[in-house]
């Protein structure tokens, strides 16, 4: 083969020449929906496409509400908000995820507790959670992560077992099933985002789902400054309440979308099935491929997970089939032949960049018990460091919506990779 990229040889693709496919994916049909909404007058809170799209959403998760909110952080501080989350509660998170999982528990003044994750599937360890309950506990916040589900039957044993909230983060998993249930329907809440990379995308947003008739309720005020529905019409008459007051105000802020926004969603929705497949159908073919290629494992499937979803593609390296190769070495390389990004992991949260409460003193130095226990670096998450340091390769959903000819280029740069290895390996670093 040739010279490595990246080092000045030919690329194994060149996004000039075969470019990736693009993300967002759109065309005439939300042009139209744009311009509907437009055309309407009607361009902010409930209107006809986001009711449309709240219905579909629902039907689609088989949860019996699905509700928009501003994005997939405050979905998760409006679910903690609902289940009466707040000061002097821990909620368990995984250690292994965005930031916005654990900030959304010190937004309501409840302590996270970061947990371990399951080396297999990089989803928070049942085993671990079990360590963490304490008299304190009220919820555990599974993510699903990289392809893989967490462990929803132990966890939702758990959570009967301790009578705890389970609210799951489905940011990276719209359209995937556990044992046949969507995700989303599975805890007692849903959270999902629809950022702009997600593979529901209306630039922003985000949507909470749930089949509890009270949650609901509590989350459609929570989401629009507090009114409840019934509420809206009297509002003018009745004053600005208090939740238990007059029953039908709660104190609450604006966490509400547009139906610009919705509009995009009611269109993404309907195209997510094909690109589910397609996804899904390309990482079948790559983890086929990779299974047989030395140093690199493709990521756990569990039998229970009966529909796959992707928002980032990832497998396992290890350098001791690369001559040592350091896993961030590894990577630029790999980007160098295939010329799309490719990172590690999410930063664990015990030493994340983004995840630093203790830069906010006058927002969350609640007393000094509280600023001692959220101390992210405090806590000891040896998987989520080993993941992150040494093992995490992972590409954007845009790479799986190519076809079989791009996957095994990614496996062609590999092997590049894997001959000239020695060349990019710094002796220093070979322990």
């Amino acid at each position: 083969m040739s010279n490595l990229a990246i080092k000045g040889g030919t690329p194994i693709r060149e996004k000039s020449k075969n470019p990736w496919p693009k993300w967002p994916v759109w065309d005439k049909a939300e042009e139209r929906a744009l311009l509907e909404v437009l055309h309407s007058g009607v361009w902010s809170y409930n209107g006809p496409k986001e009711v449309e799209f709240n219905k579909k959403f629902a039907a689609y998760t088989g949860s019996k509400y699905a509700l928009c909110a501003a994005n997939g952080t405050v979905t998760l501080q409006l679910a903690l908000e609902a289940c009466g989350i707040g000061l002097g509660d821990e909620v368990i998170v995984p250690g292994l995820t965005w930031q916005a999982t654990a900030a959304a528990v010190l937004d309501v003044n409840a302590t996270p507790i970061l947990t371990d994750v399951d080396a297999r599937t990089w989803c928070i360890d049942p085993n671990e959670i079990r360590k963490n309950i304490t008299a304190a506990t009220k919820a555990i916040i599974p993510v699903h992560l990289y392809g893989c589900m967490a462990d929803m039957d132990a966890i939702k044993a758990i959570a009967e077992e301790h009578e705890l909230f389970i609210i799951e983060d489905c940011a990276h998993k719209h359209g995937g099933e556990w044992n046949g249930v969507k995700a989303g329907a599975i805890g007692d809440i849903g959270s999902f985002s629809f950022q702009l990379s997600k593979t529901m995308t209306a630039g922003e947003g985000g949507a909470l789902t749930t089949s509890s008739d009270e949650l609901a309720e509590k989350l459609d005020a929570l989401r629009n400054c507090g009114r409840r529905p019934e509420a809206e019409e009297a509002e003018a008459d009745k004053g600005a309440g208090v939740y238990g007051d007059d029953g039908n105000f709660i104190q609450s802020g604006n966490f509400r979308i547009t139906d610009f926004q919705a509009a995009l969603l009611v269109e993404g929705l309907r195209r997510l099935p094909e690109q589910n497949d397609l996804r899904e159908k390309n990482a079948a073919y790559l983890n086929g491929l990779l299974a047989d290629v030395a140093g690199i494992e493709p990521m756990y499937h569990d039998p229970r997970e009966t529909k796959k979803a992707f928002f980032n593609y990832a497998f396992r390296y290890n350098s001791d089939a690369f001559d040592g190769l350091p896993a961030d070495k590894f990577r630029q390389a790999l980007e160098a032949e295939l010329d799309c990004t490719i990172e590690s992991s999410y930063e664990p949260l015990n030493n994340c960049s983004l995840y630093r409460p203790h830069t906010k003193p006058a927002r969350h130095n609640l007393s000094r018990h509280y600023w001692q226990k959220i101390d992210p670096e405090k806590t000891s998450l040896p998987v989520c460091e080993k993941v992150f340091a040494d093992q995490a390769v992972c590409f954007h959903h845009l790479v799986l919506m190519d076809d079989e000819k791009a996957m095994d280029q990614i496996v062609d740069a590999i092997e590049k990779i894997r001959q000239h290895a020695h060349e990019l390996v710094d002796v220093s670093e070979v322990v």
